[in-house]
C-alpha cells in the first residue's frame, strides 16, 4: 500500500507541476477577474509548495491531498474561464 501511495504522489506531483507550467491567465480579464485569477494561481502555488514540503517529511497522504488541492484551484480557474488551458483536456477540466 505504501508503494502505491508513493506512486500516486509522484504522479500527481508531476501532473500538477506540468499544469502550473502550462496555465496562462486569459486575456482581456477585468481588473476584478484578474485579481481573482491571481488569487487562484497563488493558492495553487501555495498548495503545491506545501505538498512538496509534506513529501520531504514523508507525509505522503497529506502531500497527495495538497497536490489535489493545488490542481483543483487550477481546474476551477479554467472552468471559470480565468485561465487558458490551451485546449489540454488531459491536464484540465475544460469549460463547455
Amino acid at each position: 500500500m505504501a508503494d502505491e501511495l508513493k506512486k500516486k504522489v509522484e504522479k500527481y506531483a508531476a501532473l500538477t507541476e506540468k499544469a502550473l507550467g502550462k496555465i496562462k491567465m486569459m486575456r482581456n480579464l477585468s481588473a476584478e477577474q484578474a485579481a481573482i485569477a491571481d488569487d487562484f494561481l497563488q493558492m495553487a502555488r501555495n498548495y503545491f509548495s506545501d505538498a512538496k514540503h509534506f513529501m520531504q517529511k514523508k507525509d505522503l497522504l497529506t502531500a497527495l491531498a495538497a497536490f489535489s488541492y493545488a490542481h483543483a484551484w487550477l481546474d476551477a480557474g479554467v472552468r471559470a474561464k480565468l485561465f487558458d488551458a490551451r485546449g489540454d483536456d488531459r491536464l484540465f477540466t475544460l469549460p463547455k
